[in-house]
């Protein structure tokens, strides 16, 4: 029985890897004769299989950027770069989307430490740091074996000094891991899709407009109450906004 369910899963795999194979060629085809739109249809079909990939975001860029639908275009970009950070193809994209959106807004300030201390952790995401701790853990080992058989005193000396320089760096990785994890989490951004939203000082329709906003811009979600959420954009500014005008980043 243990076999057939084996069979059975592993040819539903195979069948639905080959369907997302033969969307992706299609979709890139309909993209490469200039038709946006069939190849916006072809990868979204894949993304309803379940599958996701920075690849099949930026390709979903690329497409609404094609169509200058700029909200959908940055959306994709920036879920493209959630799962590579530091992909300069993306970033590049990314940046002329955002040249055609209306608003300007100021970002806070932030120490030379912050950037540095960013930097470093933004070099790969939380669960690269963690490949990153398991490879170093891994050659660990192997060197520590290595240490324990070698038989010449040079060898030995060589085996310990890189073993320990390897547990270093997975420790370190382990613990860029937990902070990068920890400030994904806690990172909530969400691209306006709305033409034009109006953001309250209050969480219903009849509170003081503080500010306007416009499709494409970025937010970070705050809380969330009833059909309203909590924003802040880059200058520090927060506010309430109708939860249909944006839409979070990280639903995958």
């Amino acid at each position: 029985m243990k076999n057939i369910l084996f069979i059975l899963i592993s040819f539903l795999t195979f069948t639905v890897t080959a369907q997302n194979n033969a969307l992706f060629d299609k979709a890139t085809e309909a993209y490469n004769v200039g038709e946006y739109q069939k190849a916006v249809d072809s990868y979204m079909e894949i993304l309803d299989n379940g599958k996701h990939s920075a690849e099949l975001y930026y390709n979903l860029g690329n497409a609404y950027y094609k169509l200058n639908e700029i909200a959908p275009s940055i959306y994709y970009y920036e879920k493209a770069l959630l799962l590579k950070p530091n992909d300069s193809e993306i970033k590049n994209n990314l940046g002329y989307a955002k040249n055609m959106t209306i608003d300007a807004i100021d970002e806070m300030p932030t120490t030379g430490l912050s950037k540095i201390y960013d930097s470093i952790i933004g070099t790969l995401s939380f669960d690269q740091w963690a490949y990153t701790s398991i490879i170093f853990m891994i050659i660990f080992v192997l060197l520590y074996i290595a240490f324990y058989y070698f038989r010449y005193s040079s060898r030995k000396r060589l085996a310990f000094i890189f073993s320990v320089i390897s547990l270093l760096i997975m420790i370190t990785s382990v613990v860029f891991a937990f902070l990068q994890y920890n400030k994904f989490k806690a990172d909530q951004p969400a691209i306006v899709f709305s033409k034009e939203a109006s953001v309250k000082a209050e969480p219903n329709k009849k509170g003081l407009e503080t500010f306007a906003l416009h499709e494409g811009t970025k937010v970070q979600v705050l809380e969330e109450l009833n059909d309203w959420k909590k924003i802040r954009i880059s200058d520090g500014t927060t506010g309430w906004i109708p939860s249909e005008d944006i839409k979070t980043l990280k639903d995958f």
